[in-house]
């Protein structure tokens, strides 16, 4: 993975009301947990992702207007049938795959709630390639598919699976739908164990 430097305290530029800051240090001694970065929330103010310790979270960076857009449907699916096991997707908004996500934070919730019912939370926009690219991301991309694809991500709706370690337990491209028997037999392992 690619490391980069950066200032803990710098706030990144976004626009308007979706602000990302960039990743606190790890104060953990074991791998960069993914978790351990601080993002803002859709709606405004910091998405407090600590609060997904011990869950398993599906981490999907979405966007509104592109082909895949219809994962939205089966992502909240996947979200209501595992949440009280200790499930939470955790929607991305990106504009990086030829602007398909370029909504403000509101009519981003809008078209979400009113198109595909999602509940699921969401933080604000973010980068996920690139010199720009989010901690989050940072940590997320070293992590290969079964394909064997690490890097940079490929499209809108590229999942990651984070265990209730806090760590990356599996990657499924953009083309996988979230309820592809690959994904649901991955939840349900993390969930089990």
């Amino acid at each position: 993975m690619r490391a980069r430097p950066r200032d803990p305290g710098k706030i990144q530029t976004a626009p308007p009301s979706i602000l990302c800051m960039t990743s606190a240090p790890n104060t953990r001694n074991d791998d960069n947990l993914p978790l351990d970065v601080e993002i803002g929330a859709l709606q405004g103010g910091a998405a407090d992702l600590s609060q997904y310790a011990g869950r398993v979270v599906l981490v999907v960076n979405v966007a509104s207007k592109c082909g895949l857009t219809p994962q939205y449907a089966g992502l909240e699916r996947l979200h209501e049938r595992y949440a009280e096991q200790g499930f939470t997707v955790l929607g991305v908004p990106c504009n990086q795959f030829m602007g398909q996500e370029p909504g403000s934070a509101d009519e981003i919730a809008e078209f979400c709630s009113a198109t595909y019912g999602v509940t699921f939370p969401m933080t604000g926009k973010a980068e996920v390639n690139g010199e720009g690219r989010h901690p989050l991301y940072d940590r997320l991309t070293g992590f290969a598919d079964a394909e064997g694809h690490s890097g940079d991500i490929r499209w809108n709706f590229e999942k990651f699976l984070i265990g209730r370690d806090g760590k990356v337990a599996a990657r499924f491209s953009p083309q996988t739908e979230p309820e592809a028997a690959e994904v649901v037999a991955a939840v349900e392992e993390r969930l089990a164990g």
